[in-house]
């Protein structure tokens, strides 16, 4: 039997520690722009904070106090801010997170509206993949764009020791189908957590590789709902290439990184020249990429959040519903762009040996927070 879930609730409201160094400058035109110049054009939409995993980098066993769904964003809200944030304020790449969104029984048709309204909009998906393989070719054929499937393993006792969950079967057959479907290109998301699944970086890079996936190794970061999260316990970036170096020699791609969050290498099996593709890896904590960061996130129940880590959230709901006029709209974007002109330089986490002062962990976890 599970035990209840745990009410961890939202973080208090409150300012980082540096503020704006000047008012913010007027004019939808500046966009979605920061007070370091840095432009916000890759928007990341939570849909829901449920999911139907409980990993353990992520959310204790017991669940959390899921939202009631009068406080998530309606399907019309997200056409709406989704409009907003491409019409007005410059996004030009949307990625529907969670949670987990495919619990959502509208999914398929928030995309469809998302694509009629947005026809050259990117539009991809983060999901575990449980229940993909029922819901693919309908995701495609509504107008998604591609996958990013999160799965740290392909043996089942240590997927079941990661999730607290026996899904991965439905996982990989939810991965063939996307293939099937044609969603490209799938990217595999997976987080390697010491003495359980760092063994099996080099095979699941092979898995990945011999199926045209691309693999992206994701540094664990403190966003556990149980703050269980220490820098020691965690397999940092320079360990992730060690791992798959006794398989594989890594180059750096030569193609610009261009504010990705990974960073990318050549693959080549080791001590031959032929490329057999390429691997990513995102090392928030260790290697951090804040300079050049793209992104702007919102909650699932409205609300902005300029970084992943940011102790400071502005709620976009109320506007949201007071109307739907210009003057409604006006009111939002600016609110929008009064968050993000207020973002931080950088998450404050120190490069290992230099400590983290000034990082303070969010209340929130990874599922409450969208990725």
């Amino acid at each position: 039997m599970e035990t209840a879930p745990v009410p961890l609730g939202m973080p208090e409201l409150r300012p980082d520690a540096a503020g704006p160094a000047a008012p913010r400058p007027g004019g939808h035109e500046t966009g979605l722009l920061d007070q370091f110049g840095r432009v916000a054009t890759d928007m990341r939409l939570s849909l829901t904070d449920k999911c139907n995993l409980r990993c353990q980098y992520c959310m204790p066993e017991a669940g959390l106090d899921w939202l009631k769904k009068d406080k998530l964003l309606t399907a019309e809200e997200i056409v709406r801010l989704v409009g907003l944030g491409v019409d007005r304020l410059g996004v030009r790449e949307l990625r529907l997170t969670g949670g987990e969104p495919l619990v959502r029984a509208d999914l398929v048709d928030i995309i469809a509206a998302l694509r009629s309204n947005h026809p050259e909009l990117p539009i991809s998906l983060t999901t575990n993949g449980v229940g993909l393989a029922g819901k693919a070719q309908a995701l495609a054929n509504a107008g998604l764009t591609r996958l990013n499937v999160s799965m740290d393993t392909l043996h089942h006792d240590a997927f079941l020791q990661l999730t607290r969950r026996p899904f991965l079967d439905q996982v990989l057959a939810g991965i063939e189908a996307a293939s099937a479907a044609g969603l490209a290109p799938i990217k595999i998301n997976a987080v390697l957590l010491r003495g359980i699944n760092d063994g099996h970086a080099a095979e699941l890079l092979q898995w990945s590789l011999d199926r045209g996936y691309e693999l992206r190794f994701i540094e664990q970061m403190p966003l556990d709902a149980d703050h269980g999260w220490t820098r020691e316990g965690m397999i940092t970036a320079e360990e992730i290439r060690a791992l798959l170096s006794t398989n594989f020699d890594l180059s750096p791609d030569p193609r610009a990184r261009d504010g990705a969050p990974a960073e990318r290498f050549e693959v080549r099996a080791a001590g031959t020249p032929g490329l057999l593709g390429t691997v990513g890896i995102i090392a928030s904590v260790t290697e951090p990429f804040c300079a050049d960061c793209r992104r702007t996130r919102i909650t699932a129940e409205g609300k902005v959040m300029s970084c992943l880590f940011s102790l400071t959230e502005v709620d976009l709901l109320p506007l949201l519903r007071t109307g739907s006029s210009t003057h409604d709209d006006d009111a939002v974007a600016s609110r929008w762009q009064d968050a993000m002109w207020a973002k931080p330089k950088a998450h404050g986490m120190g490069r290992p040996g230099l400590g983290d002062a000034g990082f303070v962990q969010p209340d929130r976890s990874m599922s409450a927070i969208g990725g």
